[in-house]
Protein backbone atom coordinates (compact mmCIF):
# COMPACT_ATOMS: atom_id res chain seq x y z
CA UNK A 1 0.00 0.00 0.00
CA UNK A 2 1.40 3.37 -1.01
CA UNK A 3 1.41 6.15 1.54
CA UNK A 4 2.37 8.88 -0.92
CA UNK A 5 -1.25 10.10 -1.34
CA UNK A 6 -1.90 10.63 2.37
CA UNK A 7 -0.84 13.83 4.10
CA UNK A 8 1.90 13.36 6.68
CA UNK A 9 0.01 15.38 9.27
CA UNK A 10 -3.37 17.08 9.50
CA UNK A 11 -3.48 20.51 7.91
CA UNK A 12 -5.94 23.27 7.04
CA UNK A 13 -7.69 21.32 4.27
CA UNK A 14 -8.68 18.57 6.71
CA UNK A 15 -10.31 20.63 9.48
CA UNK A 16 -13.07 23.23 9.35
CA UNK A 17 -12.10 26.65 10.70
CA UNK A 18 -12.66 27.17 14.43
CA UNK A 19 -12.34 30.29 16.55
CA UNK A 20 -9.28 28.93 18.33
CA UNK A 21 -7.38 27.97 15.18
CA UNK A 22 -8.26 31.19 13.34
CA UNK A 23 -7.14 33.30 16.31
CA UNK A 24 -3.89 31.37 16.50
CA UNK A 25 -3.21 31.99 12.83
CA UNK A 26 -4.22 35.64 13.18
CA UNK A 27 -1.86 36.03 16.15
CA UNK A 28 1.07 34.83 14.06
CA UNK A 29 0.10 37.02 11.10
CA UNK A 30 -0.33 40.04 13.39
CA UNK A 31 3.18 39.49 14.76
CA UNK A 32 4.61 39.63 11.24
CA UNK A 33 2.48 42.70 10.43
CA UNK A 34 3.76 44.44 13.55
CA UNK A 35 7.32 43.90 12.33
CA UNK A 36 6.36 45.66 9.08
CA UNK A 37 4.74 48.42 11.12
CA UNK A 38 7.95 48.73 13.10
CA UNK A 39 9.71 49.51 9.82
CA UNK A 40 7.24 52.32 9.19
CA UNK A 41 7.97 53.74 12.64
CA UNK A 42 11.67 53.50 11.82
CA UNK A 43 11.11 55.41 8.56
CA UNK A 44 9.26 58.10 10.52
CA UNK A 45 12.12 58.41 12.98
CA UNK A 46 14.65 58.59 10.14
CA UNK A 47 12.56 61.30 8.47
CA UNK A 48 12.44 63.20 11.76
CA UNK A 49 16.20 62.89 12.17
CA UNK A 50 16.78 64.04 8.58
CA UNK A 51 15.08 67.38 9.09
CA UNK A 52 11.83 69.23 8.67
CA UNK A 53 11.52 68.67 4.91
CA UNK A 54 11.70 64.89 5.30
CA UNK A 55 9.45 64.94 8.37
CA UNK A 56 6.82 67.07 6.61
CA UNK A 57 6.87 64.73 3.61
CA UNK A 58 6.38 61.74 5.93
CA UNK A 59 3.53 63.51 7.74
CA UNK A 60 1.92 64.36 4.41
CA UNK A 61 1.77 60.66 3.51
CA UNK A 62 0.42 59.79 6.97
CA UNK A 63 -2.41 62.28 6.44
CA UNK A 64 -3.48 60.82 3.08
CA UNK A 65 -6.24 58.17 2.94
CA UNK A 66 -3.75 55.35 2.45
CA UNK A 67 -1.52 56.57 5.28
CA UNK A 68 -4.47 56.84 7.63
CA UNK A 69 -5.56 53.33 6.59
CA UNK A 70 -2.11 51.94 7.30
CA UNK A 71 -1.99 53.66 10.70
CA UNK A 72 -5.43 52.32 11.64
CA UNK A 73 -4.54 48.81 10.44
CA UNK A 74 -1.31 48.94 12.46
CA UNK A 75 -3.18 50.11 15.55
CA UNK A 76 -5.87 47.40 15.26
CA UNK A 77 -3.17 44.79 14.72
CA UNK A 78 -1.27 46.04 17.77
CA UNK A 79 -4.42 45.95 19.95
CA UNK A 80 -5.26 42.41 18.76
CA UNK A 81 -1.75 41.09 19.30
CA UNK A 82 -1.56 42.71 22.74
CA UNK A 83 -4.92 41.39 23.98
CA UNK A 84 -4.45 37.93 22.49
CA UNK A 85 -0.93 37.88 23.94
CA UNK A 86 -2.41 38.44 27.41
CA UNK A 87 -4.69 35.46 26.71
CA UNK A 88 -1.66 33.36 25.79
CA UNK A 89 0.13 34.43 28.96
CA UNK A 90 -2.87 33.25 30.97
CA UNK A 91 -2.68 29.89 29.20
CA UNK A 92 1.05 29.69 29.90
CA UNK A 93 0.20 30.16 33.59
CA UNK A 94 -2.32 27.32 33.42
CA UNK A 95 -5.52 29.41 33.40
CA UNK A 96 -8.42 29.09 30.96
CA UNK A 97 -7.24 25.98 29.15
CA UNK A 98 -10.60 24.20 29.06
CA UNK A 99 -12.67 24.60 25.90
CA UNK A 100 -15.39 26.69 27.57
CA UNK A 101 -12.91 29.33 28.79
CA UNK A 102 -10.92 29.17 25.58
CA UNK A 103 -13.95 30.16 23.52
CA UNK A 104 -15.09 32.73 26.09
CA UNK A 105 -11.71 34.48 26.13
CA UNK A 106 -11.49 34.27 22.33
CA UNK A 107 -14.83 36.03 21.94
CA UNK A 108 -13.81 38.50 24.65
CA UNK A 109 -10.59 39.34 22.81
CA UNK A 110 -12.43 39.90 19.52
CA UNK A 111 -15.01 42.11 21.25
CA UNK A 112 -12.36 44.09 23.11
CA UNK A 113 -10.35 44.60 19.92
CA UNK A 114 -13.38 46.22 18.30
CA UNK A 115 -14.22 48.34 21.37
CA UNK A 116 -10.66 49.44 22.18
CA UNK A 117 -9.82 50.14 18.52
CA UNK A 118 -13.00 52.18 18.05
CA UNK A 119 -12.20 54.12 21.23
CA UNK A 120 -8.65 54.86 20.07
CA UNK A 121 -9.88 55.97 16.63
CA UNK A 122 -12.56 58.17 18.23
CA UNK A 123 -10.04 59.74 20.60
CA UNK A 124 -7.62 60.29 17.72
CA UNK A 125 -10.27 61.97 15.58
CA UNK A 126 -11.39 64.07 18.54
CA UNK A 127 -7.87 65.29 19.29
CA UNK A 128 -7.19 66.06 15.61
CA UNK A 129 -9.92 68.69 15.53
Amino acid sequence: MSHSKRPLSPHLQVYSPQLTSMMSIAHRISGVALCAGGLLIMFGLLALADGMDSWNAFRKHCGEWYGTGIIIAFMVTLVYHWLNGIRHLAWDSGYGLDIKHTYFTGKLVVTLVVVVSALIIWLGMRSAT
